[in-house]
């Protein structure tokens, strides 16, 4: 888990921003508080790990507008929804924008500590798993057109004979090709550039 992240906590109540903000900081948490959604969107940068604690009801735009607005965007922030008046219908649109949680109020501290906590790991997994398809990716751009042809049917788990048939191209070529799509992918096995292509393909 980075030590950068932060807690992000949006209520327009500032009674219940200071009592999280308190008990964020005393589990030796980085805090940061907004008195509403749209401040909070003004000064987000989806770069900043970290993860959120709102109200589901606020003035102007909800708790549960904020999270599906986040969840359009590339890097979503995971997040903990509190509220006296959550319902089915809510707890459902919640789930559905990858919220982790849905805590009723007034809801225990080691309960939001620890709903907190797996936001946290959640939100450092995604960005490890984006950072590998990026990296992926481009390593997939430096091989030329024929060199993709060739890794499309290699993943396929075609035989050299039947590549070289396919395309038209000696066995010799096609292996050369192999060779070059390996070694730029950085690739070991055909199984490990396998399990590269299925990772940024998901």
């Amino acid at each position: 888990m980075s030590q950068e992240a932060t807690v992000y906590v949006v209520d327009d109540d500032p009674a219940v921003r200071d009592s999280v903000s308190a008990l964020v900081n005393s589990a030796g948490l980085r805090v940061q508080t907004f008195s509403s959604a749209e401040a909070f969107l003004a000064d987000y940068k989806p770069e900043r790990p970290g993860c959120l604690v709102t109200d589901l009801r606020m003035l102007g735009m909800s708790g549960l507008d904020l999270l599906e607005t986040l969840a359009k965007s590339e890097s979503p922030l995971p997040a903990i929804l509190i509220s006296a008046y959550a319902d089915v219908p809510a707890a459902v649109r919640a789930m559905e924008a990858g919220a982790v949680t849905l805590l009723e109020k007034p809801c225990r501290n080691d309960q939001l500590v620890q709903a907190i906590h797996k936001a946290l790991e959640r939100d450092a997994a995604q960005r490890a798993t984006r950072t590998l398809q990026q990296d992926i990716k481009r390593r997939l751009a430096t091989l030329t057109p024929e060199e993709y042809e060739v890794m499309q049917r290699m993943v396929a788990g075609k035989l050299n004979k039947v590549i070289a048939n396919e395309l038209l191209i000696s066995l010799r070529t096609v292996e050369t090709r192999r060779h070059k799509v390996l070694e730029k992918m950085k690739a070991d096995s055909l199984a490990e550039l396998v399990r590269m292509v299925v990772e940024v393909e998901a």
